[in-house]
């Protein structure tokens, strides 16, 4: 596995778009939210494909175009959606492997989609707050599961030149976790204002989830790098 932007966007980008197509299904918000997250989509993942994604990555960005274009029929969004997800996901795959493209898009993904559906409740106070904690313990999930894979592939066990990121990686991910489970706790709180700090929390949370995930797959890419060497030698 080799680090590199398309493969952190794509990953990234996966998560956020089956995020969304869960979201559509569930028909809580109106076409706005949807564009907003198609919107968001093609930043991310337009980037991906610009970024080398290939095929895979064109096909997952024109089907998230389709799903801004269909966002009255939630339906027809949640397969486009659907479709840009497996597009993302192989491409983050192929250049890492499956379990780390999964669990990565989980968590990345989770707490994205918690931030966005967070702000759109500002907009809409009716919306039902159950998303936002599935949302939530699916980010959190995604961490503990990404942090699992990551260990296993020799993401904890650095050299002393990579003792910075290896101690990064573990302080990122102990962050994103207390700032999931504190976007929990703020949930449970029926005053508007709880969903207002659960949002801010969220923004955080973004921010260090993308941090662990960068540092601990740059570990893992230090040891597979590593691997290559000695087979060389």
């Amino acid at each position: 596995m080799t680090l590199s932007p398309t493969l952190v966007l794509a990953t990234w980008s996966a998560g956020m778009t089956a995020g969304a197509a869960l979201i559509a299904t569930r028909r809580i918000v109106g076409p706005g939210f949807l564009w907003l997250a198609a919107g968001v989509g093609l930043l991310l993942g337009g980037a991906a494909w610009a970024a080398g994604g290939g095929v895979p990555a064109g096909i997952a960005t024109v089907a998230l175009a389709v799903a801004a274009a269909v966002a009255r029929r939630p339906g027809a969004a949640a397969i486009a959606f659907g479709i840009a997800s497996l597009g993302y996901l192989t491409v983050a795959a192929s250049l890492g492997s499956w379990p780390l493209a999964l669990t990565g898009a989980v968590a990345l993904g989770g707490v994205t989609d918690e931030m966005l559906l967070g702000h759109w409740y500002l907009v809409d106070p009716r919306l039902p707050r159950r998303p936002l904690r599935r949302l939530a313990f699916a980010a959190l999930a995604g961490i503990v599961m990404d942090t699992a894979v990551l260990a296993a592939q020799g993401g904890l066990s650095w050299s002393e030149t990579e003792t910075g990121f290896g101690w990064a990686f573990v302080a990122l991910t102990v962050v994103s976790m207390l700032l999931v489970l504190a976007v929990l706790l703020a949930l449970q709180e029926p005053a508007y204002s709880a969903v207002m700090a659960a949002t801010g929390l969220s923004y955080l949370a973004v921010l260090t989830v993308i941090g662990a995930a960068v540092t601990g797959r740059s570990l893992v890419a230090e040891v597979f790098s590593a691997a290559g060497r000695l087979t060389w030698l």
